[in-house]
């Protein structure tokens, strides 16, 4: 196909100067939630983004295009291995083009400051290193397929907490050596096509209208020459953030860039005309790049499709695997032989759907393996699963589209549009309908042509389940809803309502009812919703006008908690292995708002500490993205650190369970041994609209090292079914190198019995020089594959003038200073078992990449 339109030729320059103001201002905001403006007069197209950062979920939420969902960023973090990092960009480029997004809305490389923070599921790592080097490969892959990556939250966005408000207070130094650090070394390795602004405020002013971070570091120093967006919603000016360097405002309708306000600021020169030229020239030049790089999608059909082959199945399965780490495993437990008779299957996440966490991570999957499923499915011949559930583990009531069908029997529910009349009320003539999927219904985008300003839905289907049981029914709203079952009023949330973070804080608390249902039995549901709030303003009528709109609808089984746990109890005593699956879901971990502690919520803890009483050889499975508490960890065989890892979730746990993977995954956070141990303990959460960054460069390991405080796991721990050793550490300057370069080589060999790969981690001490510093940084790290048993291999690491250097903020420049420099080598911040020097002979400075 020949792509000979004009504008992938055009002079940008030109162009600009072609434009009427109107169309101007129109490129500088968007038409809806996903797309750039088109001006068909000069032939400039729009483009489409899309959310990631662990799938690509197309451009509407309400009807949402099925897609494969990837591990989340702590998982790919977890394999330390930038290569296949690398891989998985390239599969989410396929799968944005896929979608006919040229905009992927990710990676997301701010620092998990804490394991609290509702988002940390989304970031890479504690370390700003292993940050940057993977979010490049991440980068690196996605645009090699002609997609834009967007790097994301331009910067310290590290907690949910008045997310939008808050202004994280942190050192010059803080913030070049941790919180920069990762988009530094992103820019340097791979130059990503776009950055999105964070929602905070850095030093009492917003991101978005930071002339210092956007113009004076990211422009000016770091030479990037792409575009700069906002967040959804993360815009909070007019002239401010476009004199600051902010070039679109997301999403559309804009509420900041309109004709009016924009032409009031130009005649009261707030903004120069030349400065709105260069926001304008820089959307050009982005979506020129970007249609260049793409033709074939950019003036393509447009339409959005699901991909769903064998090979990317195989590729999810083992990106899944490959970022599972064990944590724990005495006696040799895992992996389960050959002969086992029994297992049993134990917990709230076993036969649950949880695959990532929540917010603008989620997506509707192709298709979902529970654990349930692929330990079922993947067993040893002649070994017997058996499942309880143990306990719940949801804070909202699980949706429940899987047990509902149309009135005309088809799986879903019937989704109806009403337009209202002059009074409000609606109308008796539906305007539309649609089956859905789904039963969290997002209505803030992609609505039907021809509403009303106020408008209704209401959603009828049957519901049935498989064993007759009391079901407890809930709802969340933001906007209005009553259901009805079996046409008798369950619950009403017309006119009052709790608030609670149903839809990122804006909506409701989940309003419960419960129904007595017999199996195979169908039960009538019909839910009515409108988009207006109730009379008194709604739950959130103190705050900014609500920007979400829609339902939750959810349930399940209501359990004596007592004798549900009391029943797994008694089935792991009568199996020969129990497989706890426990953890986290999008319910706790989301966008919106961020964790209150550690602790796995309801009664994991007591499910499992009266399983492994119960049964010597249990096995624990934590599903979460983060850091969670294991206050039982002393008491179980063997701990699995899973992640939220896609669609192939329950595959993947099985094929490390069974052997028929060896994993092979490293903590990319520190596991705390309780909530008072997290170097941010004292300082996380907006207070007085402030978060105080006073653990300073402390952040992750380099606080427990420095307080000599135990870990529950260390940074980098991952245990393997074989054994390996480290030796012969060689640290030399190459020959010919310009600049300051050292290369650091030491042999890995697998000791044991099963062949297996091995992280190699650098860790560079500083000399003493009046500053102080961590002990240990990470500065480098080499992941040696498929090392058979006996075999030994090199592993070689470059150290570059990044590996010596701190920021010096008397001269606020980079400083490396002349002394004598450890490298010390080993499988975990903690258990570094080589050591060696070099001298730097002369130190320098050095400004920008």
């Amino acid at each position: 196909m020949s792509h000979s339109h004009p504008f992938l030729k055009a002079d940008i320059p030109q162009l600009v100067r072609e434009l009427k103001l109107e169309e101007k201002i129109e490129l500088l905001g968007a038409p809806n939630w996903w797309n750039t403006n088109a001006i068909p007069r000069l032939g400039i197209p729009a483009i489409r983004m899309s959310d990631g950062p662990n799938g690509v979920r197309g451009s509407s939420h309400l009807r949402a295009t099925p897609a494969q969902c990837l591990p989340c960023a702590t998982s790919i973090a977890s394999t330390f291995d930038p290569d296949l990092v690398y891989q998985v960009g390239r599969f989410l480029g396929d799968e944005a083009r896929v979608k006919s997004a040229t905009v992927l809305l990710a990676p997301t490389c701010n620092i998990q400051r804490s394991p609290l923070g509702g988002r940390s599921f989304e970031s890479f790592s504690e370390d700003p290193f292993l940050s940057g080097l993977l979010a490049a490969a991440y980068v690196n892959g996605v645009q090699s397929k002609g997609v834009s990556a967007t790097i994301k939250h331009f910067v310290a966005n590290d907690q949910e907490h008045e997310r939008t408000a808050v202004s994280s207070e942190l050192s010059e130094r803080a913030l070049r050596e941790v919180y920069l650090y990762p988009f530094m070394m992103a820019q340097k390795l791979s130059q990503p096509w776009a950055y999105m602004t964070a929602y905070n405020r850095v030093a009492g002013l917003h991101c978005s209208e930071d002339p210092a971070m956007l113009q004076r570091i990211l422009r000016d120093e770091w030479k990037f020459d792409g575009l700069v967006m906002s967040d959804w919603f993360g815009t909070y000016s007019v002239a401010e953030a476009l004199n600051a360097g902010l070039d679109l405002e997301m999403p559309g309708p804009p509420r900041w860039r309109t004709k009016t306000l924009v032409m009031a600021c130009l005649g009261a020169r707030k903004i120069l005309p030349s400065t709105l030229d260069k926001r304008v020239e820089n959307i050009l030049r982005y979506i020129q790049k970007v249609a260049r790089a793409s033709p074939e999608i950019v003036y393509g059909d447009m339409k959005e499709r699901t991909k769903d082959t064998k090979e990317g199945r195989l590729f999810c399965r083992m990106v899944a695997a490959e970022g599972i780490v064990l944590l724990k495993n005495d006696r040799h437990v895992l992996p389960i032989k050959k002969g086992i008779k029994k297992i049993a299957v134990i917990g709230p996440n076993a036969a649950a759907r949880v695959i990532s966490g929540g917010g603008s991570a989620a997506l509707k999957p192709s298709y979902v393996v529970t654990p349930l499923e692929g330990l079922t499915e993947n067993a040893p011949k002649d070994t017997e699963i058996l499942y309880s559930l143990g306990c719940h583990a949801h804070k909202f009531l699980p949706t429940i589209e899987t047990k509902l069908t149309c009135p005309d029997g088809k799986p879903g529910w019937v989704l109806s549009f009403y337009n209202h009349d002059s009074e409000g009320k609606p109308l008796d003539k539906e305007l539309t309908s649609m089956i859905m999927n789904d039963t969290s219904i997002k209505l803030n985008d992609f609505l039907p042509e021809g509403l009303t300003p106020t408008w209704t839905i209401r959603l009828r289907g049957w519901l049935t389940v498989d064993k007759t049981m009391p079901l407890e029914l809930g709802l969340a709203v933001a906007g209005k809803t009553k259901l009805w079952v079996n046409d008798k009023l369950a619950i009403d949330m017309w006119e009052k309502q709790r608030p609670g973070e149903f839809f990122y804080g804006q909506g409701s608390s989940e309003e419960k009812a419960i129904v007595d249902m017999i199996a195979g039995q169908r039960v009538k549901v019909t839910v009515e919703y409108t988009n207006t709030l109730p009379e008194d303003g709604g739950p959130r009528s103190n705050m900014q006008p609500a920007l979400m709109r829609g339902l939750r609808f959810g349930g399940a089984e209501k359990i004596d908690r007592a004798k549900a746990i009391k029943a797994a109890a008694d089935l792991a005593a009568d199996c020969d292995v129990a497989i706890v699956v426990v953890g986290l879901n999008s319910d706790w971990e989301s966008e919106g708002f961020d964790r209150p502690t550690l602790e796995l919520p309801m009664k994991q803890d007591e499910l499992i500490e009266s399983v492994a009483r119960a049964n010597p050889n249990t096995v624990v499975v934590v599903q979460a993205g983060s850091a969670v508490s294991m206050p039982w960890a002393s008491s179980v065989a063997s701990i699995l650190q899973t992640w939220h890892t896609g669609n192939e979730t329950g595959n993947a746990i099985a094929d490390v369970i069974y052997g028929q993977v060896n994993p092979s995954g490293r903590l990319p956070i520190t596991f705390p041994a309780q909530d008072e141990d997290i170097p941010s303990f004292l300082s996380f959460g907006s207070e007085n609209g402030k978060v105080h960054y006073r653990e300073d460069i402390f952040v992750g390991y380099k606080h427990y090292q420095a307080r000599k405080i135990k870990p529950l796991f260390p940074f980098g721990h991952g245990l393997s079914y074989t054994t390996f050793d480290m030796s012969d550490l060689v640290v030399e300057r190459p020959p010919n190198a310009q600049y300051f370069v050292r290369q650091v080589t030491v042999k890995v060999t697998n000791t044991g019995s099963v062949v297996g790969s091995e992280v190699v981690q650098v860790y560079v001490t500083y000399p003493p020089n009046g500053t102080l510093t961590p002990k240990y940084q990470l500065k480098g790290l080499a992941k040696v594959h498929d090392l058979a048993p006996g075999e030994s291999r090199n592993a070689k690491v470059t150290l570059d003038k990044y590996s010596v250097s701190f920021w010096d903020t008397e001269i606020r420049r980079w400083r490396a200073q002349p002394g004598s420099y450890e490298v010390h080598v080993g499988t975990s911040s903690e258990n570094l078992v080589l050591a060696a020097k070099f001298e730097l002979a002369v130190g320098f400075e050095w400004i920008g990449l």
